[in-house]
């Protein structure tokens, strides 16, 4: 087992988490309740969030944001734009759409963003906010040197 492996067994002994999913159907299923939900690409865990009752929307609420590309300045949504304006290829491709005159809002290329990395997400529910950050602190503090995203991670 890698050591990545191994950390990825602990993270799964904390929570009774659902299965992976694609963005897109996760998003859209998502329960309405505080919890934590993870990203990953490639089999790699990406980032690590909470979202607490948000209005009675929860995570599905909070995976909206990002859905939807509002989230381009906040969390995962900032993460993976971040990692996306450092491509080139991604960068080419909205070169090409904007030559061919689509002109595109930020909100939309954050969109592109998410839909270029293709993360699959899964999530635990928790009875509240307090319980959800509770889990993604204890999650990201295992995570924290197996290259996840999140700013709380970074040295």
């Amino acid at each position: 087992m890698t050591e990545s492996s191994d950390a990825y067994a602990t993270v799964d002994e904390l929570a009774d988490w659902s299965p992976w999913a694609s963005f897109d159907d996760a998003a859209a299923i998502a329960p309405t309740s505080p919890g934590v939900y993870m990203m990953r690409a490639g089999g790699s865990i990406i980032y690590v969030g909470m979202a607490g009752e948000r209005s009675g929307k929860g995570m599905r609420g909070r995976l909206a944001v990002y859905r939807t590309g509002k989230g381009a300045v906040s969390g995962f949504g900032e993460a993976v734009l971040d990692r996306a304006l450092a491509n080139e290829q991604f960068l080419r491709s909205q070169l090409e759409a904007l030559l061919n005159a689509d002109a595109r809002r930020a909100k939309t290329w954050a969109k592109d963003a998410i839909a270029w990395v293709q993360p699959e997400l899964r999530w635990a529910v928790c009875d509240d906010a307090d319980a959800a950050g509770q889990l993604e602190d204890d999650v990201v503090e295992i995570l924290r040197t197996h290259g996840i995203w999140n700013r709380a991670a970074r040295p």
